[in-house]
C-alpha cells in the first residue's frame, strides 16, 4: 500500500484492489499505517482518499542507515581479523617446497 501511495493519492478501494482483502481488512491496515504517521487520511464526501507521509519513513531510514553503516564496519572488522588470523596459522612454504 505504502508503494502505491509513493505515486499519489488513492482511494481504501484502490489500495485494497490488488490485494485478496475486504474493503473491511484494507480499512484496518491503513488505520495502522495511519496511526504509525505513515499515512494521512482525508474524507471528501463518501471517499476516503490516503496519502503518504514520508516523514516517519525518512527518519526510519536515517536510524537504519547509522547500523548499516556500524555492522558493515564491524564485518570488515572481522574480516580483517579473520584473515590475519588465517594467515599466522597456515604454515608458510619453505624454500623448494614448492612441488
Amino acid at each position: 500500500m505504502l508503494r502505491e501511495l509513493a505515486s499519489g493519492e488513492r482511494t481504501v478501494g484502490q489500495l485494497a484492489e490488488p490485494f485478496a482483502i475486504s474493503l473491511a481488512a484494507a480499512s484496518k491496515h491503513i488505520k495502522a499505517l495511519e496511526n504509525a504517521g505513515l499515512i494521512r487520511r482525508e474524507v471528501r464526501g463518501r471517499t476516503h482518499l490516503c496519502r503518504l507521509d514520508p516523514g516517519p519513513l525518512a527518519s526510519a531510514q536515517q536510524w537504519l542507515s547509522f547500523y548499516e553503516r556500524f555492522w558493515t564496519d564491524r564485518l570488515d572488522m572481522l574480516e580483517r581479523l579473520l584473515r590475519k588470523e588465517d594467515e599466522r596459522q597456515s604454515p608458510t612454504p619453505k624454500k623448494g617446497d614448492d612441488q
